[in-house]
């Protein structure tokens, strides 16, 4: 980095991603990030996310968030959505591809992924 100009659009660049992590949304996508699925996986996973929502134009809409252990470290990169008034959705065993398909399927589109869900392991 050799001026400010150049710092300022460092920071322009990754504002978006900033943005994705914080305030409320409509829709909530929690990646869980213990050790347990870090290890696994979950740093990829997230990242994949917080891009693909950001790439289509949901990030008005859709909060990509981090917590802690969810407590299925056997189903980890574990992913869980809340939708206003609807049930939660938890995905497991996620990739960044999987990622990437949940979010222009399921929160793009609408229709919720069965085969990656918890319900189907």
């Amino acid at each position: 980095m050799k001026s400010l100009a150049e710092l300022a659009a460092i920071k322009e660049k990754m504002q978006n991603k900033v943005v994705l992590r914080e305030g409320s949304s409509e829709t909530r996508v929690v990646v869980g990030m213990a050790t347990c699925g870090i290890a696994a996986g979950a740093r990829p996973v997230l990242n994949a996310f917080v891009e693909e929502v950001g790439a289509q134009g949901l990030a008005g809409n859709v909060m990509v968030t981090q917590t802690g252990c969810i407590g299925i470290c056997q189903y980890e990169p574990v992913v869980e959505v809340y939708e206003a008034g609807k049930e939660k959705i938890t995905y497991v065993k996620m990739t960044p591809e999987k990622a990437k398909e949940v979010v222009e399927k399921h929160l793009k589109a609408g229709k919720v992924i069965d085969e990656y869900t918890i319900s189907n392991v």
